[in-house]
């Protein structure tokens, strides 16, 4: 499936936060991730979320798609994150 999740996260653990997400998703902008993820990652991803924020303080919001046939992209403005190789 295809997932956009956004997050506000204290800054105390944000970076946290984005390493993991880092590890099952594309970093595209700030606070934002995107890409395709099976079923059981996106499981595991929000557990392990669940482990790292505190649900008084922080907000993760998880858009799933089935697929991405009906939807489009367009950037306006600076491209961020997405397309660099990281080696």
């Amino acid at each position: 499936m295809f997932v956009i999740l956004v997050y506000d996260i204290n800054v105390k653990r944000v970076n946290k936060v984005l390493k993991k997400c880092r590890q099952y998703l594309t970093w595209i902008q700030n606070s934002v991730l995107e890409g395709e993820i099976s079923d059981a990652n996106l499981k595991k991803l929000k557990m392990e979320l669940i482990k790292i924020i505190k649900k008084d303080e922080d907000s993760i919001i998880l858009y799933c798609m089935r697929t991405t046939r009906y939807s489009s992209r367009e950037i306006i403005g600076l491209e961020k994150g997405g397309n660099a190789l990281i080696i």
